[in-house]
């Protein structure tokens, strides 16, 4: 295992201020994505979440910003977008991963962390985690990025909608996304919700 460079250490969590700035830069889709039963989402998953990522799910749905960045959400209508589903599926895939001997990112060898999946990097594997360490705030909780068909993880001090943003607007600090940037270079960017990238999802 090898953690790469983090983002510039001790910036905390932006919050809902950072949807904001992203809605400015990334408009959302014309009509309101379904509600989300978070009480449900919570109670199942045994943790709060982040308001950030309530205000991002509330604001744009699931669905994938710049073709890059898919966001996972309570609910989806897609298995692949589906947050509780995706978390069930990771949680195993990784207890397998490190009881076949690969080794823990330095973030969670800190008793009780732990990562949860809000995202993941189009055609790659590679998945966005919160790191969720014990008696933190979730808003305080900071992105973790897993390279998903490698052993690199990636720490950035940061909430996962400043996240997003940074990614976007090439302020990353980050060994990944160079497709988006140096291939796509998108002079404007595009937020295309689940149904529109996937066709009706099935009953």
């Amino acid at each position: 295992m090898t953690t790469a460079t983090p983002s510039e250490p001790g910036v905390p969590a932006e919050g809902v201020d950072a949807v904001d700035a992203l809605v400015r830069f990334c408009p959302p889709p014309a009509d309101p994505p379904p509600a989300v039963d978070w009480e449900g989402t919570e109670r199942a998953l045994g943790v709060a979440l982040p308001a950030d990522y309530k205000r991002l799910v509330e604001t744009y749905g699931d669905g994938v910003f710049d073709g890059t960045i898919w966001l996972l959400v309570p609910g989806s209508a897609y298995q692949d977008c589906d947050l509780r589903l995706r978390t069930a599926e990771r949680d195993e895939d990784l207890a397998y991963l490190w009881e076949a001997g690969e080794a823990k990112p330095a973030e969670l060898l800190e008793a009780g962390a732990r990562v949860l999946p809000w995202a993941f990097e189009e055609g790659t594997g590679a998945f966005l985690y919160w790191l969720v360490r014990p008696g933190q705030h979730p808003d305080e909780w900071t992105v973790l990025y897993n390279e998903g068909r490698g052993p690199m993880w990636e720490h950035h001090a940061t909430g996962c909608a400043a996240f997003v943003l940074a990614v976007l607007d090439a302020t990353a600090r980050t060994r990944y996304f160079g497709h988006l940037h140096e291939v796509s270079k998108p002079t404007e960017h595009r937020f295309e919700p689940a149904a529109d990238t996937l066709g009706a999802a099935r009953p």
